[in-house]
Formats: C-alpha cells, structure tokens, sequence
C-alpha cells in the first residue's frame, strides 16, 4: 500500500490539511481540514494565536484517523517568526506577527552592530524590517528578561513540530530566513550573534528537509486518533516547499511562486552573494536537494487584490475573470509603475496610488479599471524581465523557459503576457504548489521516490500544466516598453 501523508500548509490568513499518496503513477491530493489564520491585536501589538494553530493541526490528524490514517506529517508556513521555550519545555509568549511594528527601529541598532554589507555578505538576505534578526534585536532592546530565561527559540514550524513530538530542531530552509545564518556554512554564525548579543544557546540543532523529527507524543497521539505518525521536516519555508513542486524537466530554470507575491529565482548549487546581487536586492534562501534559492521579493497578486477590494469599497464588485476581460480590451502598455515602490505596500486606495504613480512619472492617469488592471499585469511582467535579466547575469546562463507555480498560474492574461514580454516559454502549474512540495518531500522521505527529480517527474503526470508560447507580434512594443520601465527604475 501507498503511503498516506499529511501536509499542514498554514497561509498568513489561512491553513489547511493535505493528504497526499502516491500510486506508483500519479500523486493524489485531498483535502480533510481547512481553517482560518487569524492574527491577534492585543495592547497595540500585534501576534499570531498559535496555539489556535496547533489546535486545527490536531483536528486535521483527528480527521484522518477517521479516514484511512497517516503515516508522516510536514508542517509548512511563512518565514522569520519564532516563539521562546524555557528550561521547562513551556512557550513564554504569545509569538509576534511579522507586521508588528516594534521592530522598525532595530534596522538602525543593529546596523550600528553589524553593518549592513556585512551582514549580507555572510547571509545573502535581503534587508527586510520583519527578518528575524531585527525582531530578536528588539526582543533584547524591549523585553530582555524573555530572552534571558529563554532555553530554545523555535520558528514557527519547528514551534509547531515541538508541539507534536517533544523534539527540538531548526530545519535548514526555515532557519534561512533568519539573515542570521552563514549562507556557506549553513549554521547559524556566532560572529553575527555575538556581536548583537544574541545567545548561541538559542537555536536548536540545524537539519535537513527529509530528515525525520519524531513520532507524535504519546498524549498528542491519543488525542488525535492513535495514528502513529512520524512529523518529517520538510522544507518548512513555504516558498521552498513550492520550489520544490516546480515540475521542471531541465536542471536549469527560472521560476515564479506567484501569489499576493511573487518570488522570483532560480536554483542554484551556491550562495551568490556580490556587489550586484546586494543591488538588486536578492536573497539567498535555503532549497532542497542542497541548492540555494537565489531569488527576488517582487509585489504579486497584492496589486489586484487590494484594487479590487478598493473598488467594492466603492460599491463597484468585479469578479477576476471580469477584471481580466477589461484589462484585455485596455490599451496596451499606456501606463507603467514599478510594482515595488513603496507607496503600493499598505492597503488603501491602491487605483488612486497607481494613478498618481503614472501621472508623476509623465504618463497621464489611467481612469478607468480596465487601464489599472491593464497596468498591473504589464508591470509586473516587465519586473518579471528585469528580474530574470539580473538572474541571467548573476549566475551566467540563458534561462529558456520561466516556471510559475502557485495561485498565479489562474491568471491566463499575466501567464501569456510573461512569455511575451520575456521573450521565454512560460509552463504554468501546479496550483497546489506549496502543499504539493510539502507532501512530495514526505514521499521522499517515505522511499516512495529516490530524489528531488523524481518527485518532479510524478509532478508533471499528476497536476495539470499550461505552457505559453511568446508572441512576436508585439515584440517591439514590448522592448519600447521596457526601456522606458527601466529608466523609471532609474
């Protein structure tokens, strides 16, 4: 019998459980548990309830003692947040929330510390107020007394898995995340630490995806249904999970998790950290397999989702398949923003930002909701070039082809628009990417394929996949466009 195994994929505003088996063709998925992620404002701060978490966890594995069992479970969720454990085991405190705003002065504190070339020299990760190293900044500057009886600082799926299993680890791709990590070595760097203050006895032990964290606890056991499950430590940062799922033939390519964001990157055999990776803004992540994934924060879907709920702010409700109708009959490439300027970050009125946008670069104001939404897939697709050129010459290849995976893939316009503006063929799918990479590294794990590739090649059997070929009709325009998106770059 195939094995049975249970992906927990936890979403900044939503989780669910995942049972994946593999029947020696095809992977199947299905859905037994999903559940809202609601965070918590509290005196001010802002965190996430996480021992509500932990609770749809075990409802999931409750559910599938009653539906055939699980052998194994992987835990997958967002990168850099963290709680503290004490010499008893106990969690001290409520784990904070990324968007909470204490940690926006410790930018300056810790680069008077460890100068920011420095730390990315030995990090490869991109300069972000919510990396974990600015949070445990804070943590010191703001709460001291928490660190000091602090034994072990667990990220959030290395905090859940302790939970089941009463095993402490820091998974490699999550431990990542941290920019508290030498890229090279893979452990985390004492020089960093010390020169912050940070204690060493802090992190628990660095693994690898694949690697097995422990049986359920006996009580988590009983509560849940006697499963016997084994947690497995997947690539417990949900961007690699989804990595992972990219159902490439070629050893080589490019690929977009493209959802509220989109991350931009490749694989690679090593770390790239130089004068131009630091530039552009690239990070190093952990990957599977031993690779790296170097690759870019760009703004995603965010763009649309927000200028959709602007407009039904307005009384103005439009399904997506009606926003791309209107985007297609718009004019083409009228209007260009930079997806990532800053004005696009927080919620508002996000039409009025992108007109305004337009309108302080020379380029008139788009009016209408067909030109906005017209505006945001082009912009986005120029990113998408000028990311994949500063790929190509950072790790000196020609990428033929760009893999999107993740929501995005729904989006047919953007998918067709990438291949033209690229001038690359764009294969499009799996939708369920994260859950997908989380259950495949467990099917690993499980013997049930020998590799990454091979987990890839039963990838590209089971889900669909969508390939867009680049028109040359619009080539011109296209280039126009994008020496024109450059200068706005400046």
């Amino acid at each position: 019998m195939s094995k049975r195994v249970l992906a927990i994929d936890l979403g900044a505003s939503s989780g669910r459980g995942i049972v994946g088996s593999y029947d020696g063709e095809k992977i199947t998925l299905e859905e037994v548990h999903r559940f809202s992620n609601d965070p918590l404002q509290i005196g001010g701060s802002f965190y996430w309830d996480t021992l509500r978490l932990l609770h749809e966890i075990k409802t999931a594995i409750l559910k599938c003692a009653g539906n055939g069992g699980i052998d194994t479970v992987g835990i997958d969720t967002w990168g850099v947040d963290y709680g503290y454990i004490d010499k008893s085991g106990a969690l001290i405190s409520v784990p904070y929330h990324y968007r909470d705003e204490r940690t926006l002065p410790e930018m300056e504190r810790v680069y008077s510390k460890v100068p920011y070339a420095e730390l990315y020299g030995k990090t490869g990760i991109e300069s972000m107020s919510f990396n974990t190293v600015f949070q445990m900044s804070a943590d010191l500057s703001n709460r001291p007394w928490i660190v000091e009886n602090a034994d072990k600082m667990l990220l959030t799926p290395d905090l859940l898995g302790y939970f089941l299993t009463d095993k402490m680890a820091c998974e490699y791709t999550i431990g990542s995340t941290t920019a508290l990590m030498d890229a090279e070595s893979r452990t985390f760097s004492k020089d960093i630490m010390d020169k912050l203050g940070i204690p060493d006895r802090l992190f628990a032990p660095v693994v690898m995806p694949g690697s097995v964290l422990g049986k359920l606890a006996d009580t988590v056991d009983e509560e849940t249904g006697n499963t016997g499950a084994v947690v497995v430590n997947v690539p417990s940062h949900d961007t690699s999970s989804a990595v992972l799922s990219v159902p490439a033939e070629e050893k080589d390519f490019l690929f977009i998790s493209s959802g509220t964001w989109s991350l931009m990157g490749t694989e690679n055999e090593c770390p790239i950290i130089n004068e131009t990776s630091e530039k552009y803004s690239f990070t190093n992540e952990g990957g599977v397999d031993g690779k790296i994934n170097v690759m870019k924060n760009i703004m995603g879907l965010w763009l649309i989702q927000e200028s959709r709920r602007q407009w039904k702010r307005e009384g103005k409700e439009y399904s997506f398949n009606e926003l791309e109708a209107m985007a297609k009959d718009a004019e083409m490439l009228k209007y260009i923003i930079d997806p990532d300027d800053a004005s696009f970050n927080k919620a508002g009125n996000l039409p009025k930002r992108i007109a305004d946008f337009c309108e302080k670069t020379g380029q008139g104001r788009p009016e209408t909701v067909g030109e906005i939404m017209r505006c945001i897939y082009e912009s986005l697709c120029l990113k998408y070039r000028f990311t994949a050129e500063k790929l190509e010459e950072l790790c000196s290849k020609n990428y033929s082809s760009i893999n999107i995976v993740g929501g995005g893939t729904k989006e047919k316009l953007l998918c067709q628009y990438v291949a033209d503006c690229t001038g690359k063929k764009v294969s499009a799918g799996p939708v369920e990417a994260t859950a997908i990479g989380n259950i495949s590294m467990q099917l690993i794990a499980a013997g049930e394929f020998a590799d990454v590739m091979e987990a890839r090649s039963a990838i590209r059997k089971s889900f669909d996949v969508e390939n867009y070929v680049p028109s040359a009709e619009n080539k011109d325009k296209w280039d126009a466009a994008y020496a024109k998106f450059c200068e706005i770059l400046g």
